[in-house]
């Protein structure tokens, strides 16, 4: 069966990762983590001290970055790799969390990162999830779709999912950095969070992921229906 590339964007705590990982594993498809790659860009700015607002600093920083993702037996999932070192679990900390946007944001580190992702995605049978995957990544995806949910209820699932790592985290801190993140992804000048044009919105706010697997697995169907003849 011809294999299509599957692009899936929109705003944080979306479920973005969880249904590309699923729709991945169900298809055979590769899993790449484009957010992952930011937060692995970010933590390694955070750790050698760059100064983010320093185009040279950051230049010269993005030619010391080696990302790669390493598939993980045990969990069966690709970790992220920066300089051969396993960061999964530190690019999940909120310090890092705080500061993706502001990173992401700047035109050079996007450059880099894009860059990285079409050289992935060259030979096809990828689920990508992002923020501009749809946009400028691969614009010619067979199949694009824009997540989003109530914003109330993506504050519960982020706050679910960060508690269980630390429990001193507030509704309210989740809250700030949501609404932050949503304002700088909308609002910078590279690569703006938004829809393309013909990608299929999903909204999940009252979606089991079940429910959500089996819709969007008709939509691929029906994606590389559409595009093999």
């Amino acid at each position: 069966m011809k294999k299509i590339i599957i692009t899936i964007d929109g705003y944080s705590s979306c479920g973005k990762s969880t249904l590309a990982k699923q729709l991945a594993a169900k298809l055979n498809y590769l899993y790449i983590d484009s957010g992952a790659m930011y937060r692995a860009i970010t933590l390694y700015f955070i750790q050698q001290r760059v100064d983010w607002a320093d185009i040279f600093q950051v230049k010269t920083a993005l030619d010391n970055i080696h990302l790669e993702f390493v598939h993980n037996q045990l969990t069966g999932q690709s970790d992220m790799f920066l300089n051969e070192e396993n960061v999964e679990p530190m690019i999940r900390e909120m310090v890092v969390a705080e500061k993706v946007s502001e990173v992401a944001a700047i035109k050079e580190v996007r450059n880099f990162a894009v860059a990285q992702q079409q050289k992935m995605g060259a030979g096809r049978g990828i689920v990508m999830d992002g923020r501009d995957i749809g946009t400028v990544v691969f614009p010619y995806a067979e199949l694009k779709i824009f997540m989003t949910a109530d914003p109330g209820i993506r504050v519960q699932r982020r706050f679910k999912e960060l508690y269980a790592k630390n429990p001193n985290i507030t509704l309210h801190e989740v809250k700030e950095n949501l609404e932050l993140r949503d304002y700088i992804d909308s609002n910078r000048e590279a690569s703006p969070l938004r829809k393309a044009d013909d990608a299929i919105i999903l909204d999940n706010s009252n979606l089991t992921m079940d429910e959500q697997l089996d819709l969007v697995s008709q939509w691929v169907e029906d994606a590389i229906m559409s595009h093999s003849s």
